[in-house]
C-alpha cells in the first residue's frame, strides 16, 4: 500500500492502516526520541505519545512537505514538551574559547560511544546540541521552541561542545593506546 492511501486510511481511523504507519515509523520516530530523552523507557513514552498525537491529527496533514518531516516534528515537539514539564532550563554562562572542532583523524572511537556522550549530556545541552547540530534548528527557532532565550541556546550549544570535545579527546586517547598496546 503506498504512503498517500495509507495516510486516508488512518484519517478514517483504519486500525490496520494505524498499525501498518506504526509499523513503517516505529524504529525512525524511536531513535529520533532517544536523541531529545534522557532515557529508552522515556523515548518510549514520546514515542507512544507522539504516534496518539499523528493519528488524531492526521487529518490535519495536507501534502505540504513531506510527511516524514511532519511525523518528526511532532516527535520532537512531544519530546521538548515532556522535557519542558520536567526540568527548568536555566541560562548559563561560559567562557571558553570558540574552537570546539575535532580533527576527524583524531576520533577512533565507535559510533555508540560517540552516540552515548551525547545521551550523557545535560538536558538542556543535549536538546540544544540535538536541534541544532542533529536537525538544523537555528537558534532563534530553538529558543522559542524551548522557551530560552537565543543567547542561552547559544551558550548551551557551546557547552556541550565543549563538553563532547573533551570527552572524545579523553576516550580517543585512552582507545589509542588500548589498541597501541595491543589490549
Amino acid at each position: 500500500m503506498n504512503l498517500d492511501q495509507l495516510i486516508k486510511d488512518c484519517s478514517r481511523q483504519n486500525r490496520k492502516a494505524q498499525e501498518a504507519l506504526y509499523d513503517m515509523y516505529k524504529k525512525t520516530l524511536f531513535v529520533l526520541s532517544l536523541k531529545y530523552c534522557p532515557n529508552a523507557a522515556e523515548a518510549e513514552d514520546n514515542l507512544h505519545d507522539s504516534f496518539i498525537e499523528i493519528f488524531t491529527n492526521i487529518k490535519k496533514y495536507k501534502g505540504d512537505g513531506s510527511f516524514e518531516g511532519w511525523i518528526k516534528r511532532i516527535t520532537i515537539n512531544k519530546a521538548i514538551t515532556r522535557y519542558k514539564q520536567s526540568y527548568t532550563l536555566t541560562a548559563i554562562k561560559d567562557d571558553y574559547p570558540e574552537d570546539h572542532t575535532i580533527n576527524e583523524t583524531e576520533i577512533d572511537l565507535p559510533l555508540e560511544t560517540i552516540l552515548s556522550f551525547v545521551q550523557e549530556l545535560p538536558h538542556q545541552y543535549r536538546l540544544v546540541f540535538n536541534l541544532y547540530e542533529l536537525d538544523d534548528y537555528s537558534h532563534q527557532e530553538i529558543a522559542t521552541m524551548l522557551s530560552i532565550s537565543e543567547s542561552t541556546s547559544k551558550s548551551n550549544l557551546h557547552r556541550a561542545k565543549h563538553i563532547l570535545k573533551e570527552k572524545i579527546k579523553s576516550k580517543s586517547t585512552f582507545y589509542y593506546s588500548k589498541r597501541k598496546n595491543g589490549k
